[in-house]
């Protein structure tokens, strides 16, 4: 088990996140995903230690739009299909974030790894 320099914020897709989804191909009735299938594709960002709140809030406020963008391309490669205004009230209305001040890791087998976030790379996640 090894601590992470890092503490981590994870984020989850609201109701409003999820009818946005439904919305970019409509289906009938039973073929439109619910919270709970969405819910469980939220995303863990490691960012730095935060040790008040406020650093925390600030921290979110100076990044939501990165994580915006990368939990929408998640859903929808094409911009042309993103809600037309991104800003702070959308990030509030789309997703829901929770903070944790530890990261630990548990696999004591392999290493980290890092690699930078590309379309490719959440391509691959979403076909596992």
């Amino acid at each position: 088990m090894k601590l992470l320099n890092r503490s981590a914020l994870s984020v989850r897709p609201t109701q409003h996140f999820v009818d946005w989804i439904n919305d970019l191909e409509p289906t009938q009735g039973d073929d439109d995903l619910s919270l709970g299938d969405v819910e469980r594709e939220s995303t863990v960002y490691l960012i730095p230690e935060m040790d008040t709140p406020e650093a925390l809030e600030a921290f979110v406020r100076e990044r939501y739009l990165e994580i915006l963008e990368t939990e929408l391309r998640a859903w929808e490669e094409d911009e042309r299909q993103w809600p037309e205004t991104l800003d702070w009230a959308l990030f509030q209305r789309f997703l829901h974030f929770e903070y944790s001040y530890l990261a630990i890791d548990l696999d004591d087998e392999a290493a980290l790894e890092v690699a930078e976030v590309d379309d490719n790379l959440l391509l691959e996640t979403d076909q596992d």
